[in-house]
């Protein structure tokens, strides 16, 4: 594991971070449903990107910057509590990245699939629980809004993060076998 962040890492946490508040600051991440959350959020998409592409670094950092994001333009008690909105989306990334790094040795497409499936799972239940500890809803609740939004929410977040993890993977892999054609 890589002992410091490079510029590389740090432009890719700069860009998804934008697209983390993009999401939020246009409510395009999120959308309406007719359950008891209101809404599905695919915010923490970028958060399961960089931590699969980059490391755990960068997924905590896109995470923190969600999870900011989220705190300074809550429309609701529960998301303007900072142990609520921002802690529990640290570990989105890293959850992506500790899941992608045990699996991506047997399959690629397996490996995204289960970490960014997990990584949502995680954001999911980290909020649930938080609003639950302080008081924000009834562990009833949290279990409706973990059955009907987490699952949804995660198959979203699988399908996206396999169109951009892949293809982003496959560019980089048509650019080397260009420059390596180029350079014989």
């Amino acid at each position: 594991m890589k002992k410091s962040l490079t510029v590389r890492d740090i432009v890719i946490a700069g860009v998804l971070g934008a697209v983390a508040i993009l999401l939020g600051v246009t409510r395009l991440g999120y959308i309406p449903v007719p359950t008891a959350a209101g809404n599905a959020t695919i915010m923490h998409i970028p958060a399961i990107i960089g931590g699969i592409m980059q490391g755990p670094a960068v997924g905590l950092i896109v995470g923190a910057i969600f999870g900011v994001s989220s705190f300074l333009n809550a429309t609701v008690p529960l998301f303007k509590d900072p142990l609520v909105a921002i802690l529990p989306r640290l570990f989105i990334g890293v959850v992506a990245w500790l899941v992608y790094a045990g699996i991506r040795r047997k399959s690629e497409f397996l490996a995204v699939a289960v970490s960014s499936f997990l990584g949502t799972l995680t954001n999911t239940a980290l909020v649930l629980i938080m609003a639950v500890i302080r008081n924000y809803m009834s562990a009833k609740v949290a279990w409706t809004v973990a059955i009907t939004n987490g699952i949804p929410e995660a198959i979203v977040g699988m399908i996206v993060t396999l169109a951009v993890v892949l293809s982003w993977k496959q560019v980089g892999k048509s650019k080397k076998s260009k420059i390596s054609d180029e350079v014989e």
